[in-house]
C-alpha cells in the first residue's frame, strides 16, 4: 500500500518545490520520517509515491471534533518522535536539512500511531558548518520565528521555534493561531506564556484529556515548548539538547 501525492506543475514554483522534495527526502532514512519510494512525471502532473500512513494527519486528531482523542502517552511519544526526526535532519545526516514547515498537518501517523514528519516541499539543504542562504520568507503563520520575518533567513533555531509551537499544539489541542469572537488573532505561544506567568501552566493541557495526563511530563513539554519558541534565537536550545530533555537524560534549565 502506498500514498501518492499529486503535484500540478503549472507553476515553476511547484516544479522547484517538487524537485526539492524529491532530492531531499529521497535520500533520507529515519523511522520518524515519511519514506519517499519513487516519483514520476506524467502529462503536466508530478506524482510522488510514499509509504502509506493509515492514520493520516496528526492535525485531524488534534482539531477535528469527531476524531479519536489521543491520550497523553500517545501525544508524548509523537512529540519525542518528531524531535528525533529533527535531530536527524539537523545533526545526524550528511548535510543539514532545514525543514522550514514543522506543524501538525505535516506530521503523519502510521498504523501504530508513530509520528512521521513529511512534506519536504520547503526544505533546504546545506553543508554542516556553513551558512544557509534563503532570502524569501516561507513557512506557516504562527510557526514562524520572529527573526525570519525580519531577515527572511531560516536556520536551525527557526526550525526549533516551529517545533516548540508544534509541541504546544499537541499538548494543548489548540491551533497555533486562534481567532477570537472579535476576529482578532492570538498566538498559542502567547496564551501559554500568559498561563505560565499566572502559575497555571498545567491548565493549558488539552481539556479533552479531562485531567488524565502525566503532570510532570506535561509540565516538561510546556516549559520546553516555551523555551524553544523564545523570541531570541540564541536563547533556544539546540535539537540534541531538546531530545535529552524529553528523554530525561538532562534536566531542564
Amino acid at each position: 500500500e502506498v500514498a501518492v501525492k499529486k503535484v500540478s506543475h503549472e507553476s515553476r514554483q511547484g516544479m522547484k518545490e517538487f524537485v526539492a522534495e524529491v532530492v531531499t527526502i529521497g535520500q533520507l532514512r529515519h523511522r520518524n520520517l515519511v519514506q519517499l519510494l519513487g516519483y514520476c512525471r506524467r502529462q503536466g502532473e508530478l506524482l510522488l509515491v510514499y509509504d502509506y500512513m493509515p492514520n493520516g494527519s496528526l492535525d485531524k486528531f488534534l482539531h477535528h471534533r469527531n476524531s479519536l482523542i489521543l491520550n497523553w502517552g500517545q501525544r508524548f511519544r509523537i512529540i519525542k518522535g518528531v524531535a528525533c526526526s529533527v535531530l536527524y535532519l539537523h545533526e545526524d545526516w550528511e548535510q543539514v536539512v532545514l525543514h522550514r514547515d514543522i506543524k501538525a498537518s505535516n506530521v503523519l501517523l502510521d498504523a501504530e500511531m508513530n509520528a512521521r514528519l513529511g512534506d519536504f516541499g520547503l526544505a533546504r539543504l546545506y553543508d554542516h558548518g556553513t551558512d544557509p542562504h534563503t532570502t524569501h520568507v516561507v513557512g506557516t503563520m504562527g510557526y514562524l520565528a520572529p527573526e525570519v520575518g525580519h531577515t527572511g533567513r531560516a536556520s536551525k533555531a527557526s526550525d526549533v521555534f516551529a517545533l516548540g509551537v508544534f509541541m504546544l499544539e499537541v499538548a494543548c489541542g489548540r491551533r497555533a493561531v486562534v481567532q477570537d469572537e472579535h476576529g482578532d488573532h492570538h498566538l498559542l505561544v502567547d496564551w501559554v506564556a500568559e498561563q505560565w506567568r499566572r502559575g497555571t501552566v498545567a491548565d493549558a493541557v488539552d481539556p479533552r484529556l479531562r485531567g488524565d495526563f502525566a503532570v510532570e511530563e506535561a509540565g516538561l513539554v510546556l516549559k520546553l515548548s516555551l523555551l524553544c519558541s523564545h523570541p531570541l534565537p540564541g536563547a533556544r536550545p539546540g535539537i540534541r539538547q531538546i531530545t535529552q530533555f524529553l528523554d530525561g537524560s538532562a534536566p531542564l534549565p
